[in-house]
């Protein structure tokens, strides 16, 4: 059976370094909750531009895969076999959420987009964005839509 796609990546991950990226998210947070919220807002911008691990993984597939058909086009027919490697090995990740340079993007720190999202959220509650859902007996508006506001935020 496949994976569930939110876990696949972690799944495939040794535990120490999921440990190891999961204390680094704690810290961040910690580090941005002390600060205030011009900070927090400041941490919540470069989690936007954070690359996910997925993004790293098509950027490399798609760099590898296209210099293999620019040179098998000027050098050598051999080299298609790289963009066919390649794209198995990315077929694999998409299925099993495993491929060869997950293990190194994952030691070098490469998150999942579950664990920016993880961070994003805890900022936004530091923040206070969640502070008007606290209070369900004073709520009497589209409670769904307010969550999805402060979600958005």
């Amino acid at each position: 059976m496949l994976p569930a796609t939110t876990y696949r990546v972690s799944e495939n991950t040794d535990a120490a370094i999921n440990e190891r990226i999961q204390r680094q998210t704690e810290r961040n947070v910690a580090q941005i909750a002390t600060q205030g919220e011009r900070a927090i807002n400041r941490r919540l911008a470069e989690l936007d531009h954070e690359w996910d691990i997925e993004r790293c993984l098509e950027a490399m597939a798609s760099t590898f895969s296209l210099t293999g058909l620019g040179l098998a086009i000027t050098v050598s027919r051999k080299w298609l076999a790289l963009p066919i490697v390649v794209q198995s090995f990315f077929l694999q990740h998409a299925l099993q959420g495993w491929c060869p340079p997950i293990p190194i993007l994952r030691r070098l720190g490469v998150r999942t987009a579950s664990e920016i999202e993880e961070e994003r959220f805890a900022l936004k509650a530091l923040r206070g964005d969640f502070d008007t859902l606290a209070n369900t007996a004073a709520y009497d508006g589209n409670r769904g839509a307010e969550a999805l506001a402060a979600a958005r935020k």
